[in-house]
């Protein structure tokens, strides 16, 4: 399995994590997801290309940190 670490911007609630994770367990090729409020981050598990994870994040209105 792969991990990769996500900073996102714009993610100020419970209701905001809880749309990120919802998404990005819809990507094909996604085994687990976690999102930190706190750190503003989500720890995603699977085979999937990061262009696709931030583009899955940038068309629910949040931004990858650059």
């Amino acid at each position: 399995m792969n991990q990769q670490i996500l900073d996102i911007e714009g993610m100020t609630c419970g209701h905001c994590k809880a749309n990120v994770e919802q998404a990005l367990k819809k990507v094909p090729g996604v085994t687990n997801v976690t999102v930190d409020l706190a750190k503003h981050q989500a720890v995603v598990t699977g085979f999937v290309s990061r262009g696709l994870l931030v583009q899955t994040i940038e068309d629910i209105g949040y931004t990858i940190a650059k």
